[in-house]
């Protein structure tokens, strides 16, 4: 086409993008929604305050129901993000997450607060993979460790602050205001968005994931979920726990054999061929769980058995996410040019280190310098050398068209072990008394201890150096802003 063609006087070529302006928006928006999940555990005891006549059991299903709702749409989301545009759906995202919170901070009860906490799972499902797959469309190959390093070290930013923010938000102004907050970050991410993002896609296109399997998933998900969350009120042995468990299994079979025969799976399992992928993701979910249950118990910890108010706890819990967010840069550089693994086998064996420290010293009298702080620390460190790196081990050897897809399996992976970290956590502490508060937290750092080491198992079996993205097809770049699209 020569220069004086009409459609080239139409349409200018705009000046390539700026993949760090491009990740450090993609990464506010990321912000957004993990902050979101760091507050709500800390504003989760004035939450049951409110609701005195709701059982814990029943109160954590406002923590599950937005895991579980994320997990199940986050894979229809990244192929919906490859298929009509990662931007696209971005900003989709940004827009449903936004008003849902401002639902959420409205709710009047807490049948209400997980029906909103769903909505907003669902905008989050449209932001995440689509967030992560604009950084992989926008960097050369072998800066996708650093970058992704830096995405997910944002995440750890937001663990940093948000126990301290949502500890002084819950403090002055309540619960409702950790949703109030993600409206102006919401705001200032969409309008970031709308300037400097480029739009990009995939270059084949395919057909929607089905339906059906998306469904299942999210019923296999839920039953799972239910039989782990209710099991102590329900009593293990009881036939109402065993059948809702039965049945999850059997709603999860279900979905492999109808995912392993379907043209368009709701779930494509030909990525778990790939050995980079499949062991990133073992790890990702073993490593997830232990992640979640370590953050949830230490708030509940802090203020049951210690007795720290809400703000005190958010400061005290602050230095080991800290440490991940400073480290995370720096060793994401150091995984470019080493491989993932080198960094994921030593990361699972500290953070499980981490977890013996704090059965060996932990007791009920408060102790933080000596206690709490050096186990944080030390969960810190196998931290930042495993979270930050599970993501591009998984997603860096796939075909560029799959970048949405592949992320948000990895994504979605990491919320169901998100969902089972809550879920276990609140099977294994039980009714927690001050005689028996030390035993049943004991538990739960004994699954920290566990989850390091099959994490790092996991992490053996990944190539030395991951393979740089398959060159067959590259991502359509499509400058055009959404207003002006066909």
């Amino acid at each position: 086409m020569t220069s004086d063609s009409p459609v080239a006087e139409r349409r200018p070529a705009r000046p390539a993008a700026n993949p760090w302006a491009v990740l450090g928006i993609a990464s506010l928006a990321a912000f957004m929604v993990f902050l979101d999940t760091q507050v709500l555990f800390v504003a989760f005891e004035d939450l049951r305050a409110d609701f005195p006549d709701v059982s814990f059991a029943t109160m954590s299903w406002t923590l599950s129901a937005y895991t579980i709702a994320l997990a199940a749409a986050l894979v229809p989301a990244g192929r919906l993000a490859d298929r009509f545009g990662r931007r696209r759906t971005f900003l989709v995202g940004l827009v449903a997450f936004t008003l849902a919170s401002a639902l959420c901070a409205a709710a009047t009860s807490p049948a209400l607060l997980v029906a909103f906490r769903v909505l907003q799972a669902l905008g989050a499902a449209a932001l995440v993979p689509a967030s992560l797959a604009i950084v992989l469309s926008v960097f050369p190959s072998e800066k996708v460790p650093a970058a992704v390093a830096i995405w997910g070290a944002i995440a750890a930013l937001a663990a940093a602050v948000g126990p301290t923010a949502g500890g002084l938000l819950v403090d002055t102004w309540g619960w409702r205001s950790v949703f109030l907050i993600n409206l102006p970050v919401g705001a200032a991410a969409f309008l970031l968005a709308l300037r400097r993002v480029p739009e990009s896609r995939e270059a084949t296109q395919t057909r929607f994931p089905d339906p059906l399997g998306i469904g299942l998933l999210a019923a296999a998900l839920s039953l799972l979920a239910l039989g782990i969350v209710q099991g102590n009120d329900w009593e293990w042995g009881s036939a109402r726990t065993l059948g809702v468990l039965a049945g999850g299994l059997v709603v999860l079979a279900v979905f492999v054999v109808r995912s392993l025969g379907h043209p368009h799976p709701a779930l494509d399992l030909s990525l778990f061929g790939g050995r980079s992928f499949r062991w990133a993701n073992i790890a990702t979910a073993a490593f997830t769980i232990g992640f979640t249950a370590m953050f949830f118990a230490q708030v509940l910890f802090l203020t049951q058995v210690w007795g720290y108010g809400i703000v005190k706890t958010g400061l005290v819990m602050a230095p080991g996410p800290l440490v991940v967010m400073v480290l995370a840069p720096s060793l994401g550089r150091l995984a470019g040019r080493v491989g993932q693994r080198a960094l994921l086998v030593p990361g699972g064996l500290v953070y499980a280190a981490s977890g013996l420290w704090m059965l060996a010293v932990m007791t009920t009298e408060p102790n933080w310098v000596g206690h709490l702080l050096p186990g944080a620390l030390i969960g810190g460190l196998g931290v930042s050398l495993v979270i930050p790196h599970l993501t591009s081990a998984a997603v860096q050897g796939l075909p560029t068209d799959q970048f949405g897809a592949g992320s948000a399996v990895n994504q979605a992976i990491r919320q169901f072990g998100a969902t089972f970290g809550v879920a276990l956590t609140v099977a294994l502490l039980g009714t927690v008394t001050p005689a028996t508060a030390l035993d049943h937290f004991h538990r739960v750092w004994w699954m920290l201890v566990i989850c390091g080491v099959l994490t790092s198992l996991a992490a053996l079996a990944l190539p030395r150096k991951a393979r740089a993205a398959t060159p067959a097809a590259v991502p359509t770049l499509d400058p055009t802003p959404i207003g002006e699209a066909a």
